[in-house]
Order: C-alpha cells, then sequence, then structure tokens
C-alpha cells in the first residue's frame, strides 16, 4: 500500500530546493534538509547573521526560519497553479538561548483547511533541547489575489 502524504504532489528535496534561493531563506543560511510524509525539516546556522548583540541567537531569526518552513510546506500541500499560502499570524515562545552551532527546524501540520492552514514548528539546538515553540497561520488565496506563484514552480 502506497504512502499517504500531506504533499500536493510527490515532491524531492531537489525539486524544492529553488524555494530558497534569492531571499531572505538563503540569506539566513537555511537549508532545508528532510521532506517526509507530514512534515519538513531544515536547518539555520547560529552566526553573525542570527545572533543579536549579546551573542545569542536571535528571537527573530528563530522566528524567521519557524516562517520559512511553515510557509514552504504549506505552499506544498496546494496545487501551485491555483493557490499560494501567505502567512496570516505567527507567535513563538523561546525557551533557551544558543550561542553557536546549528538549529533545526521540523514543521508539521495542526489544520490542513481549503481557506487556511495552520502549522507547529519546534526548533532544537544541537543537542535536541528545544529552544523555540512556534505556531504558524497562513491564509490560502487564489493566485493572483494576494500571491503570485511560488517561484520554484515557474511562476
Amino acid at each position: 500500500m502506497p504512502k499517504k502524504t500531506i504533499w500536493y504532489q510527490n515532491y524531492t528535496l531537489e525539486e524544492i530546493e529553488g524555494i530558497c534561493q534569492g531571499n531572505m531563506v538563503s540569506h539566513l543560511g537555511i537549508q532545508l534538509t528532510e521532506l517526509g510524509e507530514d512534515f519538513l525539516v531544515g536547518t539555520m546556522p547560529v552566526d553573525h547573521r542570527t545572533t543579536q548583540p549579546a551573542g545569542l541567537l536571535h528571537g527573530g531569526a528563530s522566528v524567521a526560519l519557524a516562517e520559512s518552513l511553515g510557509s514552504i510546506a504549506a505552499n506544498l500541500c496546494v496545487d501551485p497553479e491555483r493557490s499560494v499560502c501567505v502567512g496570516q499570524e505567527i507567535n513563538a515562545s523561546h525557551l533557551r538561548p544558543v550561542r553557536s552551532g546549528l538549529v533545526t527546524g521540523i514543521a508539521k501540520p495542526l489544520y490542513l483547511g481549503r481557506s487556511s492552514q495552520v502549522w507547529e514548528v519546534s526548533v532544537y539546538d544541537q543537542r535536541h533541547r528545544r529552544v523555540s515553540a512556534v505556531r504558524l497561520t497562513v491564509a490560502v488565496v487564489a493566485v493572483g489575489h494576494g500571491g503570485g506563484k511560488m517561484k520554484v514552480f515557474g511562476g
């Protein structure tokens, strides 16, 4: 029996890498590392691009990682010719500091509806300790009515 997936089609990491080029995702060094049946994983370095003046991972960088993973995953769940998912609301609780290394985000859906989706993104340090808990809500809108096609899909 074939595995059930939430994705609109059977994407591979290689096929969706274009989403990360030429925008905040690549600027922050975010890399997509795993696409599971119902989750997307990515990493981000804790370095000069992502730390606050005190040398700790900036909360905004954690949120940028979470929103990037959640938004990419959300868009993989819809027909790219008809719909695009755009951020509507995000909240984050930062649980512990990180000074160096990589952080890993795991995006999983809490709700996949016709006009909105809700994603939970957990961010972990290299010792597998949760450093941020994030919830992202996206609106699913028609291409041309609030959003364009994702460029990886030919838009």
